[in-house]
Formats: structure tokens, C-alpha cells, sequence
């Protein structure tokens, strides 16, 4: 199993990013995933996740501005990041299944937000 997490860089509050994470071993018509991150100083948080089925959760600190979505055909997980602000900074992974505990994780890619 593998999951490779990539789209990470520096942007300007207020700007946006899109994190993919391509994932081998294990296929997403079955499976759900999630995104994490963890900030400078603080604890790894779970974001977002999108089951299986295509339902989604979202973090309170993100909801309105961020949209996991993903395309089964090519096994890979989206994270659409709009309205970027300086608390958003930090090095996110995507995980099966969407626990702090999960099996499997990414190598995260960072993001900071600075102007």
C-alpha cells in the first residue's frame, strides 16, 4: 500500500491550493481516506474524509472553504483549498482510513501560508 501526497507550497492568505494524493494498494470504490495536518508545535488533526460512498466531513476550521473529493477511476483524493489563512499552515497527510490511528499514510506535503 501506498499513498503519495503531493501539491503542497508557500501562498498568500487568502489564496488557494489543490493537494492530491494518489493511492496504490488498495482502491478507493471501497475504502475511505482522509486528509490530516499538523501544524508547528501541535498535534497531528484530522481535517477531512470522504467515505467510501462519496460522503464527506469536514473539521469546523475548514468547513466552507475546503472540498475533498475523489476520482475512483484513477484511485487518487483531492483537497481543494480556498481562503487560505496563516493557521493553515502546516504538513498535511491523506490516510486510510480517516483516523488519527490509521493503517496507512501519505509522506505530507507542506503548506504555508505567509505573506
Amino acid at each position: 500500500v501506498q499513498l503519495q501526497a503531493s501539491g503542497g507550497g508557500l501562498v498568500q492568505p487568502g489564496g488557494s491550493l489543490r493537494l492530491s494524493c494518489a493511492v496504490s494498494g488498495f482502491t478507493l470504490d471501497y475504502e475511505p481516506i482522509g486528509w490530516f495536518r499538523q501544524a508547528p508545535g501541535k498535534s497531528r488533526e484530522g481535517i477531512s474524509c470522504i467515505s467510501s460512498s462519496g460522503s464527506t466531513y469536514y473539521a469546523d476550521s475548514v468547513k466552507g472553504r475546503f472540498t475533498i473529493s475523489k476520482d475512483n477511476a484513477k484511485n487518487t483524493v483531492y483537497l481543494q483549498m480556498n481562503a487560505l489563512k496563516p493557521e493553515d499552515t502546516g504538513v498535511y497527510y491523506c490516510a486510510s482510513p480517516c483516523s488519527t490511528s490509521a493503517d496507512f499514510w501519505g509522506q505530507g506535503t507542506l503548506v504555508t501560508v505567509s505573506s
